[in-house]
């Protein structure tokens, strides 16, 4: 297990918190960060609403929203939210399995608090390159 990271999961679908904890670990080995702290919420559709609308003035649902909290580059002290149905909605659209897609959140999610951006379209070429890199490298981790 890795230290200081948190899984809460309020929603009907099953979290395999053991698999949060097993990707944040090898993402940390492969990158080389620290955790302060790192809360993965995976929560309802309606929740997210609620935080985009709130904190990012978005009024509508979306799959991932991160907040950092660290004020060192390598040192995760953040935030995670996710929202399973919208994952698994992504999920089927781009016919991956619905743990690839949460992975696939979970590292966009640590890629935005190490400072990789995807506000434009230069940036998101990049953060979009290391993301598909790290789910290819990570991708064996959840075979049975």
């Amino acid at each position: 297990m890795v230290k200081n990271l948190y899984v809460i999961n309020t929603t009907n679908h099953r979290i395999d918190k053991v698999k949060i904890h097993k990707l944040v670990r090898e993402i940390r080995s492969l990158l080389e960060f620290e955790i302060s702290s790192l809360q993965v919420n995976f929560i309802q559709e309606t929740e997210i609403r609620v935080i985009n609308s709130k904190y990012l003035k978005h009024n509508y649902a979306t799959d991932i929203i991160t907040f950092n909290y660290s004020r060192k580059r390598n040192v995760i002290d953040a935030e995670l939210f996710i929202c399973p149905a919208i994952a698994y909605e992504n999920a089927k659209a781009f016919k991956v399995t619905n743990m690839e897609e949460i992975s696939r959140l979970v590292i966009h999610g640590l890629l935005h608090n190490l400072g990789f951006d995807d506000k434009v379209k230069s940036d998101k070429v990049v953060m979009k390159k290391e993301e598909d890199r790290l789910v290819v490298k990570t991708k064996n981790l959840f075979k049975r």
